[in-house]
């Protein structure tokens, strides 16, 4: 029987869910959140609607083949990977006629695990609503033995509207584990304080420590800013962080980048344990600072999944990180 644990975010990664390739611009207006994405990105998404299969089909071959090279670097370090299953035809239907689109492309935010909980989070873009809904089947089978607890934050209020902000909304590329200190971001774009409040209650019953951390408004989740690569090590944005470094982690060494390379996703690797992280290749002189600091650095051309508004850590959910 499976089980399923998350230590932190640098123990040995065991198992992972890696993500799908599906998404579908949404045709109403204003329903794109974009202010997190670079310029030359947001060029692609103007005045355009429907699948990026059929707007970009090589775009998508290109992104379909990052995900592949991911899924083979990860199993050559013994990492098991579980793929979502894509969207049914039916599922594209609703999201096309609502006009809000489709999205199975982060597995990193419908859910997340801290110890052994498995939580379904909630989403505060319209059209990644049912994101979690392809990964489901995967959860119920992992929670399916004694020792897991699998829960779901409670759907948002849309008593003022599909669009409110009363939330609670809690996303999973906001979620940072280390032991039992759990850091959580928000900006304003997922995230938000009656998500992180609904955390903190629920763990208090386990003795974990919930601590929020208010980052800029340009950045999209707490992962887009801070990369725990080891025990002491970081890789950080400090403009994003609007109160400072969670006093936990201000003694760490860091390797600092700025808003705009935080913008590219340079915060937004991937640890495979305390010793191999895993960057994009275009990132040559963070490769540098974190082979200084001692790390075998793997690296992929991830662009296309950076277009999107996310990168390695993004585009996989861990199941199992543990040091036993």
């Amino acid at each position: 029987m499976k089980t399923n644990f998350v230590e932190s975010e640098f123990a040995p990664l065991k198992r992972v869910v890696l993500a799908q390739s599906q998404f579908c611009l949404p045709e109403k207006e204003n329903e794109l959140d974009t202010s997190f994405l670079s310029e030359k990105n947001l060029d692609l998404f103007r005045n355009k609607v429907g699948d990026i299969a059929d707007l970009y089909p090589e775009m998508q071959l290109k992104w379909e083949n990052e995900k592949e090279q991911m899924s083979q670097l990860l199993t050559s370090y013994g990492v098991e990977v579980i793929r979502p299953r894509m969207l049914t035809k039916h599922e594209k239907e609703l999201g096309k006629k609502s006009g809000h689109g489709y999205a199975n492309f982060f597995s990193r935010d419908p859910f997340f695990t801290i110890g052994h909980f498995i939580i379904e989070g909630n989403l505060r873009f319209t059209h990644r609503r049912l994101e979690g809904l392809p990964i489901r089947a995967i959860l119920l089978e992992e929670s399916n033995h004694p020792e897991a607890i699998y829960a779901a934050v409670p759907q948002p209020d849309i008593s003022q509207g599909i669009e409110s902000e009363t939330g609670p909304f809690l996303e999973g590329g906001d979620v940072l584990v280390y032991g039992k200190t759990i850091f959580v971001g928000y900006s304003g774009l997922a995230s938000n304080l009656n998500g992180i409040n609904w955390l903190k209650s629920f763990l208090a019953h386990w003795d974990y420590t919930i601590v929020p951390v208010r980052l800029h408004p340009e950045i999209l989740h707490l992962d887009c800013a801070l990369s725990m690569v080891k025990e002491g090590l970081m890789i950080y944005c400090e403009e994003a962080f609007l109160d400072g470094l969670p006093q936990e982690l201000n003694a760490w060494d860091k390797i600092n980048v700025s808003l705009k390379e935080a913008s590219v996703l340079m915060t937004n690797g991937l640890p495979l344990n305390e010793s191999v992280y895993i960057t994009d290749q275009s990132f040559t002189k963070l490769i540098a600072d974190l082979e200084k600091q001692g790390m075998k650095v793997e690296t992929l051309d991830y662009e296309i999944s950076r277009i999107f508004g996310g990168s390695f850590r993004c585009t996989t959910q861990a199941l199992l990180r543990t040091t036993n």
